[in-house]
């Protein structure tokens, strides 16, 4: 069982930036893609970014160019650099890890972002 826990979130102003982190308990050497998502009060969780394991990358519109998600797979961690941060960004960010060969999802608890006007 691999368990995924996120650092990183807090409060900050409009333009600011926040790194969010997300570990996973154990080295995985199966191909997965790691995703961040986020679910804002009263809206549907949606994907923000994902990073497959040759770290390929992929963004929802509204981040690109202002989110970056990259990985070091020597410390089993995945990040989101969160720049230019907008007061719609705020949300639960959750990290996300899919083993490919098995289809099998591990969810971290959530750290919640909140941005300021």
């Amino acid at each position: 069982q691999v368990q995924l826990v996120e650092s990183g979130g807090g409060l900050v102003q409009a333009g600011g930036s926040l790194r969010l982190s997300c570990a996973a308990s154990q080295r995985i050497f199966s191909l997965n893609i790691m995703r961040w998502h986020r679910q804002a009060p009263g809206k549907q969780r949606e994907l923000v970014a994902s990073i497959t394991t040759a770290g390929i990358t992929n963004y929802a519109d509204s981040v690109k160019g202002r989110f970056t998600i990259s990985r070091d797979n020597t410390k089993n961690t995945v990040y989101l650099q969160m720049n230019s941060l907008k007061p719609e960004d705020t949300a639960v960010y959750y990290c996300n890890l899919n083993l490919v060969p098995l289809n099998r999802d591990y969810w971290g608890q959530g750290t919640q972002v909140t941005v300021s006007s």
